[in-house]
């Protein structure tokens, strides 16, 4: 990350989340799942009375990996063309790419940065791609990031997060993650309300469009789900013996 990128973008992609908070080593739920905007570090719960008032980002996690949802994340920063997926009827976006078990050979749309392949029209995996995409094309950051109202960043507005030590972790209701079957027009999936308007340009809405997409393996890659009959309900024939001479 060069010297351009805003302290909180730098820090929400390399700070490392889900981890035992050291200030809080007795406590239980200590984890870091929140991000403070203005301080610019992981914090957990019980952390956030030390930040009044501080702008805070709720950071939720499936299968080892950082997601924020899209609504929350595009009050800071354009997240157009980044892949969103669906998590309990929710749509969030991956902080960093996901490891690969092996590079992607073939025709497709793929990320222009890692290669993971994607759907259509989608041109990042993570917000963390296009970041690093738009740094490396010399464009200037200020270009999709917002100016955002703090008070849409309080405490208060997280779901499933107290600070009794009662909370219910995102991993504990979170049954199954997929690619989005509906695919909204990419140029449009900034929604910013009140006082949020965009740093240099304005987005227009679009219209939406709708593809049925089959399901993502755990390699990553899309498929057509093949089903195999092994014959496990035919019911076998009664024994013959020979005729006894």
């Amino acid at each position: 990350m060069g010297m351009s990128v805003p302290g909180w973008l730098g820090g929400l992609v390399e700070e490392s989340f889900f981890v035992g908070c050291e200030s809080h080593e007795s406590r239980r739920k200590n984890e870091k799942n929140i991000f403070c905007l203005d301080c610019c570090t992981s914090i957990c719960p019980h952390c956030v009375p030390l930040h009044p008032h501080h702008p805070l980002l709720q950071v939720r996690r499936y299968v080892y990996n950082d997601v924020v949802r899209l609504d929350d994340l595009e009050k800071l920063i354009d997240c157009s063309y980044v892949q969103p997926y669906t998590i309990n009827s929710a749509k969030v976006i991956f902080l960093k790419p996901r490891p690969q078990s092996r590079p992607f050979k073939g025709s497709g749309n793929i990320c222009l940065t890692c290669d993971r392949i994607l759907q259509e029209p989608f041109h990042f995996c993570c917000l963390s791609c296009k970041v690093d995409h738009v740094m490396l094309q010399g464009e200037d950051l200020s270009s999709i990031l917002f100016r955002y109202d703090e008070s849409e960043f309080a405490f208060t507005h997280f779901e499933n997060l107290r600070m009794d030590g009662s909370d219910v972790t995102e991993d504990d209701v979170i049954g199954q993650i997929t690619p989005n079957s509906i695919l909204e027009d990419p140029l449009h999936y900034n929604s910013c309300s009140g006082s949020s308007q965009p740093a240099t340009r304005s987005h227009h809405r679009r219209g939406s469009e709708v593809s049925d997409l089959p399901k993502r393996k755990k390699g990553g890659s899309f498929f057509p789900q093949i089903v195999l009959s092994l014959g496990g309900n035919r019911r076998k024939g009664a024994p013959h013996r020979s005729p006894l001479a």
